[in-house]
């Protein structure tokens, strides 16, 4: 399969597609434009910013094509063993999500507006960019080579995916304005690129996402891709938003002159995403695998994909000396005051709400139905990492859940269910949790109680007041206090006689 893409007035902000299929030996074939995306779950009926297709023999020759639902066409080949779809997308939207072109800028996210053929999900790819001359080229998918007499030459404008889920979880940026640095953990490939008016501080920069990148490599042993790409766009306007990819992850972030504020948001998501590579990736929801981009995809563990993810990307950054203690904290903070405060009455339990993201998971919705599978998920990760802790004295934490996670079921990348998750943390704990199922996951209790029980182990207490507002106060007690530093302790050095969770 093969897309070419140009765009011939930025200003218009129109891609045009030409998606070509080789090899036909049907009397017709069905093409699908996805209608939503990963790391989003729910329908956004992309198809709504295409402003015109046809399909076209190799020799100009139109043939027929029929819509046949919102997102789908198919096409009569007439004999022919080789179709183009020809196709425009309005590009204007400037999230994590989107895709958006201009005078300076290609932004381009596949899943957008790539098509792909009913049958055939998993044939190769190829993407030959017309971009604008001295365009450099931000991207997880791998560039091919131009070569003469069997020497590389250079790099073409053209990428290349093994099959449409590789190309559609890849994201781009293209510019003659990128900066970018780079460095390695590991004998792993990282690079940072930047797009946005700014000057970054790169030795700050580098030092900071080398410390967070090898914190979460020591603490899951293993990363699963040779490469990662941080793909960074920066507005004038407010802005903050990012979304886990393959061996990539694409931020946006504003506005440009905020400083410090910024600085920390950048940490902040960048964490969070990295730690994706592993949670949703592939560690993978089974009812994700594969991904159907007709139709909604329901799943109840959303809470562990995204909450232990968001309690973690903090975590990291005190872990590897980024944060100091009170950093840490503050951001503890906000995920309780964006729980208490906003929905801790809401009826839904943590399940429901995994599973109502397809309905109104991204929006307001009515008062107190459901709660955030990022924020109380992040809760009731702290709730039982605290708690295993308290068990072990250490020995075994949260960490220990994820390693096996990912040894059984995202390294094979098979897929877990909820009772999955259930039995490793059981396993983990030694002992029945039916207690944590009950309060913290599977009904809408109240969650002051089992989180407080959790904090004080740490010399933490979380306060309600009158008014509804929350704070976390730090006890004065030195016991705790040395509990809560074992907690908060970095994990990139191996402890001996540490038990090997690859051989379970």
């Amino acid at each position: 399969m093969h897309y070419q893409i140009s765009v011939t007035d930025p200003e218009s902000h129109f891609l045009n597609i030409t998606y070509t299929i080789p090899d036909i030996d049907q009397l017709f074939i069905e093409v699908q434009l996805p209608a939503w995306r990963p790391g989003r779950y729910e329908i956004q009926n992309f198809a709504k910013n295409i402003q015109f297709i046809e399909a076209i023999s190799t020799n100009g020759h139109k043939l027929p094509i029929r819509k046949l639902t919102k997102d789908r066409w198919r096409i009569e080949t007439e004999g022919e063993k080789t179709v183009q779809i020809r196709y425009n997308f309005y590009a204007a939207i400037q999230n994590a999500g989107s895709s958006y072109v201009d005078e300076e800028l290609w932004y381009l996210n596949f899943i957008n507006f790539c098509m792909y053929t009913e049958g055939r999900i998993n044939d190769p790819c190829t993407v030959k960019l017309d971009l604008p001359e001295g365009y450099e080229i931000a991207c997880g998918l791998p560039r091919l080579v131009r070569i003469s007499n069997n020497i590389p030459l250079a790099y073409v404008n053209e990428l290349e995916a093994a099959d449409f889920y590789q190309l559609v979880d890849s994201p781009l940026l293209a510019s003659t304005l990128l900066q970018k640095c780079d460095y390695y953990v590991g004998g792993v490939y990282f690079c940072i690129w930047m797009h946005g008016n700014l000057n970054p501080n790169w030795e700050r920069i580098k030092r900071d996402f080398q410390r967070f990148s090898a914190e979460q490599i020591a603490t899951m042993r293993e990363f699963p891709e040779r490469n990662y790409f941080f793909l960074n766009l920066i507005l004038p306007t407010a802005f903050y938003h990012g979304v886990e990819h393959r061996n990539s992850t694409m931020i946006v972030l504003g506005p440009d002159d905020e400083g410090e504020g910024l600085y920390t948001d950048l940490l902040g998501v960048s964490s969070h995403e990295l730690f994706h590579a592993w949670n949703i990736i592939r560690i993978r929801p089974i009812e994700l695998l594969p991904y159907d981009f007709t139709k909604e995809n329901y799943f109840d563990t959303c809470f562990v994909a995204e909450g232990c993810t968001t309690y973690y990307g903090d975590l990291f950054l005190k872990r590897a000396g980024i944060f100091n203690e009170e950093a840490y904290l503050k951001e503890l903070q906000v995920y309780m005051k964006r729980h208490f405060e906003n929905n801790g009455k809401a009826h839904q339990s943590l399940t429901q709400s995994s599973f109502d993201l397809w309905l109104d998971g991204y929006e307001k919705g009515i008062p107190d139905r459901k709660v955030s599978v990022y924020h109380k998920g992040a809760l009731v990760a702290l709730i039982l990492d605290l708690f295993i802790r308290k068990k072990t004295n250490h020995e075994s934490s949260l960490d220990k859940v994820m390693r096996r996670l990912w040894q059984r079921f995202g390294k094979p990348f098979i897929g877990y269910n909820l009772r999955d998750y259930q039995d490793i943390a059981e396993e983990v704990a030694g002992e029945s949790l039916d207690w944590y199922w009950k309060d913290c996951i599977l009904t809408n209790g109240p969650l002051e109680f089992r989180l407080n029980e959790a904090l004080e182990f740490v010399g933490l207490k979380m306060s309600v007041f009158s008014n509804g507002s929350i704070q976390l106060n730090v006890m004065d007690d030195l016991r705790a206090k040395v509990q809560r530093d074992k907690w908060l302790k970095t994990v990139q050095e191996t402890r001996e006689g540490e038990e090997n969770d690859e051989e379970l």
